[in-house]
């Protein structure tokens, strides 16, 4: 399901449903590991494509890289977010 995004947003933004405790371990073991939750279920969606796609569904896959390939490379990329 999409929901309303940002007007400077490039990506819509995804509703996912867990409970809280889950969610916040799931935050912790991903910090943990150096990257953050999006990051790692992004990485599992391309895996799962890759995995049990069908060609043309591995064709989106490889559409919507390129896609936020071009839009980084025109913007500079996005910084990583620092702990403070």
């Amino acid at each position: 399901m999409t929901t309303q995004k940002p007007a400077d947003a490039h990506t819509p933004i995804r509703r996912f449903r867990a409970p809280d405790l889950l969610w916040d371990a799931y935050e912790t073991v991903c910090a943990r590991l150096g990257y953050d939750r999006s990051e790692d279920l992004l990485n599992h969606i391309r895996a799962t494509i890759r995995e049990h796609g069908t060609p043309e569904e591995v064709a989106a896959l490889e559409q919507a890289e390129a896609e936020l390939a071009e839009r980084r490379a025109r913007k500079g990329g996005r910084p990583r977010k620092t702990a403070e």
